[in-house]
C-alpha cells in the first residue's frame, strides 16, 4: 500500500511568538485569520481518507478552521519536555544554561527530566510507519501537527542524523508530504 501523508503545521497562536515547551495555548486572532484565508490551499486535505492532528488546542482549532475535522493523535503530541513545560527557551537559558547546552548537543540528552530528541523523532517515525492503508491504491492521510511535529517527521523520513531537527526551519502553514510506506518515504514540499 502506498500512503501520501500530508503534515500541516498548525496556524500561529501566542505561543508562537514567545516560543514555549509544550504550550497548548489556542490560536490567536492572527492565526484564525491565517487559517481562514489558507482555506482554498489547504481546504482539499478535507477529502482525505483519514484526517489527524496533534493534540494541542491550536491544532485541532487550525484543522477545523479548515473544514478536516481531525481526530487527535496522541503519538503526534510534542516532544516531553519535563519541568521546561511551559517555559521560554529563555527562561530556560537563563536558569539553566549548561542544561540547555547538553540539551541542544546530545541528541540522547533529557535534561528537563522529559523525552530524548531521539526519541521523539523515533515517536513520530514509528506513527508513520505504522498508518493504515486504505482500500485505494494510494490513501490520502493529513494531520495538522506543531511544528516541532513536522521537524522530527522530515528527519526521520530522510534518515538524517537526529541534530539535523535543528536545521529544520518550520513556519505556521507550511506543509510537507510524504509518499511510501513504513520505512521507504520521499518528501516533497507543499506550497
Amino acid at each position: 500500500m502506498h500512503l501520501r501523508i500530508t503534515l500541516l503545521a498548525a496556524a500561529r497562536s501566542s505561543s508562537l511568538l514567545d516560543v514555549r515547551f509544550e504550550d497548548d495555548r489556542p490560536l490567536d486572532a492572527a492565526g484564525w485569520r491565517e487559517a481562514e484565508r489558507a482555506i482554498p490551499v489547504y481546504g482539499h486535505l478535507a477529502g482525505a481518507e483519514l484526517r489527524y492532528c496533534s493534540p494541542t488546542l491550536r491544532c485541532r482549532e487550525t484543522g477545523e478552521a479548515l473544514g478536516l475535522r481531525p481526530i487527535a493523535q496522541p503519538a503526534l503530541r510534542e516532544c516531553d519536555m519535563g519541568r521546561w513545560r511551559g517555559r521560554t527557551f529563555r527562561e530556560v537559558a537563563a536558569c539553566e544554561p549548561r542544561a540547555v547546552d547538553v540539551w541542544l548537543a546530545d541528541p540522547h540528552a533529557t535534561p528537563h527530566g522529559g523525552e530524548s530528541l531521539f526519541s521523539f523523532i523515533l515517536r513520530i517515525g514509528d506513527w508513520l510507519d505504522t498508518r493504515p492503508g486504505g482500500e485505494g491504491e494510494e490513501c490520502p492521510i493529513a494531520a495538522v501537527v506543531e511544528p516541532t511535529v513536522l521537524r522530527a517527521a522530515a528527519v526521520y523520513a530522510l534518515k538524517a542524523p537526529p541534530h539535523t531537527y535543528w536545521r529544520v526551519d518550520v513556519h505556521p502553514l507550511s506543509a510537507i508530504t510524504l509518499t511510501g510506506r513504513a520505512g521507504d518515504w520521499m518528501l516533497g514540499m507543499d506550497h
